[in-house]
């Protein structure tokens, strides 16, 4: 049995819970609570992983690994699934549109991290905010594409970016702009993988 240590509210922990979903792997994995605040380094967490980041993979063999990425590509290579294509035509791209993702999650995390400061730094707000839109932009850009191709790593990391948007951002009116996008990502969190892992309080 894999450890996975894990938390409802962390937009990484969901892509690697999406891709379990995916793979049919969930009943492989012990999901252990484990809380990983940015001030407060948990000491049993930082057994398995010194950076004490979520999510953490501890497999059968004590062998832990992180981050989500990581995490995914060995998940889908234990259930031979298809989320990390192999053919370049495809591979590419999926891994591009992780990147994306998951420098939009890391654009966003910082963001609202800098908003809870008693002053927040007004340039740094308006960088986040700016990174934010170009991204949505980008991704509208390319929402046919994201159409076309079957469900990857990518989709995965976007769609849990933009799901992070609307549990942190719900004033972040991202859906007038990028309306095609939005109706992708509605079909998206139609598939019971995001439906079963849509972040949670408590």
């Amino acid at each position: 049995m894999m450890r996975l240590h894990w938390s409802p509210k962390s937009p990484y922990v969901r892509k690697v819970m999406v891709c379990a979903h995916e793979l049919d792997l969930l009943p492989q994995l012990e999901l252990v609570r484990s809380v990983a605040a940015m001030l407060k380094p948990n000491e049993r967490l930082m057994q398995d992983n010194p950076l004490s980041k979520i999510p953490t993979l501890v497999l059968d063999n004590g062998l832990a690994l992180f981050d989500s990425g990581v995490i995914c590509e060995y998940l889908d290579d234990l259930a031979g699934g298809a989320l990390f294509p192999k053919d370049p035509g495809t591979r590419w791209p999926a891994l591009r549109w992780q990147a994306l993702g998951n420098g939009l999650l890391d654009a966003l995390i910082l963001w609202r991290n800098e908003r809870e400061r008693d002053v927040p730094l007004a340039p740094l707000m308006d960088a986040f905010a700016l990174k934010t839109d170009a991204c949505l932009q980008q991704l509208e850009n390319e929402t046919a594409a994201l159409t076309d191709t079957p469900l990857s790593i990518g989709h995965i990391a976007i769609g849990c970016a933009l799901g992070y948007i609307d549990y942190r951002f719900e004033n972040l009116n991202w859906r007038a702009s990028a309306p095609q996008l939005a109706a992708w990502h509605h079909g998206l969190c139609e598939r019971p993988s995001f439906q079963a892992t849509a972040p949670v309080d408590g």
